[in-house]
């Protein structure tokens, strides 16, 4: 791939992903498979005028090799110097950035329950974390960039080099950044968001009916004063930052306690080295009452049956049919580019933002508000290209805004 796309990729990150600050203190995450790109980002950051950057390598390998030989106590424990050190960067006013290249496969075989174990006492460790990047306290930021076996694993058919270099592709142009100015493109694209949120958020619609014609006939419930979002976000002191590239969604929060109907998945879910197939849940009063999947169902009851919330729905995010991802036609096995090919909610924890007031809210007044709470958050898609929603008024009214795939309004 080409060097100068590359620097354009990186500064893309850095100056509208993560709105890197002079003086501002940077921590990037980003696969060992990727070393020469990650520190393309680093340079940028520092370039943006940061003060410091510090780099936390992941090896998809390394972990594999953890979970499958590793004593089976070390599930059941999250290491205090791991917690003290996100209170450190945290407490530094640290900008996140992420480059994601994981191997779809790297935990296939892994035992379900060494997965399941690790997922809940590391997502109770990390709590008072996610919550400041939840709740947009702290800014962050996360794109894609290929390994050779994502590569791979998309397509199958090539050789590795010619695969990558596919992937490379997909992903700048999936990402709008495969122009002559992606920090520009990315301005014009936000505002594309505009019109769409502010129509949604002046309907404040009570409910969404959505049904598809594989299966999906849901009625879904909207918490009151709920804010649609999409395009990017907003920190705590006023500065934008663009927590997904690619993103095409907008989205916002259902009533925990308001969901009945059936959902059919419209792709294949990637989770934990698992590719869960050809599933769908039934809701009932706002929670999973029964489920099924063709392939890998046990992956996809870990989800489910982390906790109480992971059994109900903390997002719902609609997506045009006509993006530039869902026109691709390809299952990325990555959720940062699936999700923006189709519309689709999460099971699991609520973002704070997609109600009014949501991050003055303790954990007990965001439940009563009708926010879920839950140690996990995992999108999965049910859009279809014939999809339709209706949004539901409180007086019963009902308003086909979205039909075939394409928003109408």
């Amino acid at each position: 791939m080409d060097k100068t796309k590359l620097e354009k990729y990186a500064a893309l990150l850095v100056r509208s992903g993560g709105n890197v600050q002079k003086g501002q203190f940077v921590m990037i995450t980003g696969s060992v498979d990727n070393a020469v790109f990650v520190r393309m980002v680093q340079e940028a950051a520092y370039d943006a005028g940061a003060s410091e950057v510090r780099i936390d390598w992941i090896d998809d390998q390394v972990n594999r090799t953890n979970y499958l030989r590793a004593a089976a106590e070390i599930f059941d424990e999250y290491p205090q110097w791991r917690v003290d050190k996100l209170k450190e960067q945290d407490d530094k006013g640290a900008v996140y950035l992420h480059v994601r290249s994981s191997d779809p496969d790297a935990l296939a075989g892994v035992e379900a329950d060494r997965l399941k174990r690790f997922a809940k006492v590391s997502g109770e460790a990390t709590k008072e974390h996610r919550k400041l990047t939840m709740g947009s306290f702290r800014r962050w930021s996360i794109i894609a960039t290929p390994s050779v076996a994502w590569a791979k694993k998309v397509f199958p058919d090539l050789s590795e080099a010619d695969a990558v270099e596919k992937l490379w592709q997909y992903l700048l142009k999936g990402a709008r950044a495969d122009g002559n100015d992606p920090i520009a493109d990315w301005a014009e694209h936000k505002k594309s968001f505009d019109a769409r949120l502010n129509y949604l958020n002046e309907k404040q619609f009570d409910a969404l009916k959505i049904k598809t014609g594989i299966g999906t006939d849901i009625t879904l419930g909207l918490a009151k004063r709920h804010i649609w979002e999409g395009g990017g976000d907003v920190d705590k002191d006023g500065i934008p930052f663009l927590p997904n590239m690619p993103t095409e969604e907008i989205f916002t929060m259902p009533d925990r306690l308001r969901a009945d109907g059936r959902v059919v998945a419209s792709m294949p879910l990637s989770y934990n080295g698992n590719l869960i197939e050809g599933f769908e849940m039934t809701f009932k009063d706002g929670k999973v009452e029964k489920f099924s999947a063709k392939a890998n169902e046990a992956a996809l009851a870990n989800i489910i049956e982390m906790d109480e919330g992971g059994s109900r729905l903390g997002e719902v995010a609609i997506v045009s049919n006509c993006s530039p991802i869902g026109q691709m036609n390809t299952l990325f096995y990555n959720t940062l580019f699936d999700e923006n090919a189709s519309s689709h909610f999460a099971l699991g924890k609520a973002y704070p933002k997609n109600i009014e007031g949501g991050d003055k809210l303790s954990t007990e007044e965001f439940i009563a508000a009708g926010g879920n709470d839950s140690l996990v958050h995992v999108d999965f898609m049910f859009g279809t290209s014939d999809m339709n929603i209706w949004g539901i008024a409180a007086d019963g009214t009902e308003t086909h805004f979205y039909q075939d795939g394409e928003f109408v309004f």
